[in-house]
């Protein structure tokens, strides 16, 4: 009984930790203190509910119980000790005011909370790393242990890079607010940009033993989906949460039985995730809908839009894929996006005019430690039967990656390559 109360709390807290710390630090201004009330809650729940029983609606009783921690931190004065500067002179004068205030602040509705929340966890004050740890304890509940085990750290480090973003939120006073003008945008860029490492981190791990990592891509789609909820109005919103749908559709299909890589074109496409395909769909068509100049996100999500449609690997419309890389390519100039479109021109109009493209990036310093050049190239070269050239490149590609089922994979290539040389 005690263990399926604790897997009740656990799910509770994964659906309403970002709420209440979202609601705590928009009157208490420190997201570290926010953070510490409704981990007392918590604390409160795991003691009371195997005793009393799950109540009937468990995130409307952890709020409370912050709500009460806050309020009684507020009258013995420890906040006031602690954020006197941010929270006001008042607290000395009308103590009484502000609590009242924060009562009834906190029965407010959490949504936009819920957004500064998030826009906070991706200050540009932040590093990437920084703010991948803190979105994921803060709007995603998920614990120090369970972040450094999806990114293969260690928890000391990720404890104290957590400690430290929000250390450096508060040394910077950084406002609980969505920004406005030109700093949303730039902002929002760093939001979406955040959540979509998350998520491809779990779809390729970059890593260890595991070529997929499943928990990571649901935890981006659940902070994309609520993003979506949260920015209606924004297209690019939609085609992130559009892509990542599309591609999260594929996760059954991309690992063998034994655990081992399977790629694009070998999926047995049956196994695809048709529900999250028609959600993925239906997020494009949304996007589309809100602005004919599509950005970044949404252009690869209508490149992940033509796989999808594909009922075989050979109806695949590559050469559209193509165009959409160039466009892509326009938007965001990449070396990457280059390599990506390569790989569309070769499989639209043959190997050759592919390796034309891929050997023009050869030289490119930011590819030079990038396992996949290697690896394209040795597949260009050995469609074109140039197995020699072929296995070399497959070597160095393997020798590249941090991921162990890729490395498998690459040198299984390089030893086919060897053979078909022989024959």
């Amino acid at each position: 009984m005690t263990v399926d109360v604790h897997r009740t709390i656990d799910a509770v807290w994964r659906m309403e930790s970002a709420k209440l710390i979202a609601g705590l630090t928009r009157v208490v201004r420190d997201v570290g203190l926010a953070e510490d009330l409704a981990q007392d809650a918590l604390v409160a729940a795991l003691d009371q509910w195997p005793t009393s029983g799950i109540p009937n609606n468990p995130g409307a009783w952890l709020m409370q119980t912050a709500k009460r921690r806050a309020i009684d931190g507020m009258r013995r004065g420890s906040m006031q000790d602690r954020k006197h500067e941010q929270i006001g002179h008042e607290l000395e004068s009308k103590q009484e005011s502000v609590v009242a205030e924060l009562d009834e602040a906190l029965d407010d509705n959490v949504g936009d909370d819920l957004l500064r929340l998030i826009f906070m966890s991706c200050h540009p004050v932040l590093s990437t790393e920084a703010q991948t740890a803190l979105t994921l304890r803060l709007v995603g509940g998920l614990t120090t242990e369970e972040i450094a085990r999806a990114f293969l750290a260690s928890e000391p480090t990720i404890a104290q890079r957590i400690v430290r973003a929000k250390r450096s939120l508060t040394d910077a006073k950084v406002p609980f607010e969505v920004p406005r003008g030109a700093e949303l945008n730039a902002r929002r860029s760093s939001v979406l940009a955040v959540i979509y490492l998350i998520f491809n981190e779990g779809y390729s791990a970059t890593g260890g033993e595991d070529w997929v990592r499943p928990g990571l891509c649901e935890e981006a789609l659940r902070l994309g989906r609520i993003l979506a909820e949260l920015m209606p109005d924004e297209p690019e919103v939609h085609g992130l949460v559009s892509l990542m749908e599309i591609q999260a559709s594929r996760l059954r299909a991309r690992v063998g039985p034994s655990g081992e890589p399977v790629l694009l074109l070998d999926q047995d496409r049956g196994r695809w995730d048709r529900l999250l395909i028609r959600r993925g769909l239906a997020a494009l068509d949304r996007a589309e809908a809100l602005t004919p100049m599509w950005g970044p996100y949404t252009v690869q999500a209508a490149i992940a839009a033509c796989h999808a449609r594909a009922r075989t690997a050979e109806e695949t419309d590559w050469a559209r894929i193509a165009n959409l890389y160039s466009t892509l390519a326009q938007l965001t100039p990449s070396p990457i996006v280059e390599l990506n479109r390569a790989v569309a021109v070769s499989m639209a109009f043959g190997p050759a005019a592919g390796l034309a493209l891929v050997d023009e990036l050869t030289d490119e310093p930011s590819l030079k430690s990038y396992h996949l050049l290697p690896s394209v190239r040795g597949d260009l070269l050995t469609k074109l039967g140039r197995f020699d050239e072929a296995r070399v490149e497959l070597e160095r590609a393997a020798s590249l990656t941090r991921n162990a089922r890729e490395r498998e994979l690459l040198l299984e290539r390089a030893a086919a390559c060897e053979r078909g040389a022989t024959r």
